[in-house]
């Protein structure tokens, strides 16, 4: 399973995922260390991509 790799900066990757996805609020891309799984899930359920896909479209940001 791959990990996602955030680091210190999730502002610019934030950024990107609400260009990219028009749809989501600030409030669903709200990230705090060590709940990614939350982050994700909202991800998921917003853009009906699956966790994998978007760990890796994240990861390559």
């Amino acid at each position: 399973m791959n990990t996602l790799k955030i680091q210190n900066n999730w502002h610019g990757i934030r950024d990107k995922l609400k260009e990219k996805y028009n749809q989501l609020s600030y409030e669903d891309l709200s990230y705090v260390k060590g709940q990614e799984d939350q982050l994700l899930a909202r991800l998921e359920e917003k853009t009906g991509k699956r966790r994998e896909a978007l760990i890796e479209e994240i990861n390559k940001m």
